[in-house]
């Protein structure tokens, strides 16, 4: 059943007469009557009586006619609808980010992002980057903004920022004076991670096996907070960016070290599907992300206690 069909099927209901409406519609009377002729096969009820030289609903018509005009009167209104959205600034942006994102960078970037375009409506969804990547696929979301997957196939992609893994423990730990940290003594501490099967993870692991380190027991906590936490109270170490523990770090509830002497470090990125044009607010919005990402604590450089160990 075509939309072209039903509005031949709604002029002629309203005219009567099937030469009317194919004046009305600028269409050949022998175009209508195959039309009608089609959706009549397609539904398998008759939709006219001819009387006379005009036609007349039947009583299945009549019902027909009831169902569908609601419809097609929606559809003759959705693009004045879409002008005057476009007239008043409204737009929309369909945002995927991590969850750590969502809480420390997101917040102050749509804060000014609506100073911009006051009438944007913003929906946010919460992934990993592995989700992110299948997210942008299905065009669910517009951007992501996450690390940069293994894979970029059919994404394009813009650099935001790069951090450094380090290790998280409270002042009370072992570590928390200037001696060097043997690679040896950290597969001696318990590690807690965010996820178990993440792409941090695969980093964390593989850094670790560059320093000849055996991956130590790990307890996996499924909230960055809780993490924290939980490292706060000597139950564990953490591999933790420090822009994460920007409060903990300021207040002087946790401490971070280099995992060895070469940096551990991860990109992020905002993507976006290579086969889509960039609006303005899209632009704006990757441009407010690397502003204020350049004012957080990315790597050992931000921690001056952290630079003078790992010298």
């Amino acid at each position: 059943m075509e939309l072209r069909q039903l509005r031949v099927f709604q002029a002629v209901a309203r005219t009567g007469s099937v030469a009317a409406a194919a004046t009305q519609l600028h269409l050949t009377a022998s175009a209508l009557s195959h039309a009608l002729k089609a959706l009549e096969t397609e539904l398998g009820v008759r939709l006219f009586d001819r009387v006379g030289k005009g036609v007349q609903l039947t009583a299945a018509g009549e019902i027909f006619l009831a169902e569908i005009e609601p419809h097609l009167k929606g559809l003759t209104a959705a693009p004045d609808a879409l002008k005057r959205l476009a007239k008043g600034g409204f737009t929309r942006l369909r945002l995927g980010a991590s969850a750590s994102v969502c809480k420390h960078i997101l917040p102050a970037v749509i804060l000014d992002l609506q100073r911009a375009f006051p009438r944007v409506e913003i929906r946010i969804e919460s992934a990993n980057t592995p989700a992110l990547v299948e997210l942008l696929k299905a065009n669910a979301v517009d951007l992501g903004l996450g690390l940069l997957p293994e894979a970029a196939t059919d994404l394009k992609v813009h650099p935001i920022f790069r951090d450094e893994l380090m290790l998280a423990f409270p002042p009370s730990h072992p570590w928390a004076g200037d001696a060097p940290i043997a690679d040896h003594e950290m597969q001696t501490q318990p590690l807690i991670l965010y996820q178990r099967q993440s792409l941090t993870t695969r980093l964390v692991e593989a850094h670790l096996r560059s320093l000849g380190v055996r991956m130590p027991t790990v307890m996996e906590v499924g909230s960055m907070e809780a993490i924290k936490e939980f490292v706060r109270l000597g139950l564990g170490v953490a591999v933790l960016p420090p822009w994460v523990a920007e409060r903990e770090l300021r207040r002087g509830l946790l401490m971070m070290r280099p995992i060895g002497r070469k940096p551990l470090r991860r990109e992020w990125a905002i993507l976006h599907r290579a086969d889509r044009t960039l609006s303005p607010l899209e632009g704006r919005f990757i441009r407010l992300c690397r502003a204020h990402s350049a004012g957080m604590r990315l790597d050992r450089r931000d921690l001056a206690s952290a630079r003078r160990a790992s010298q």
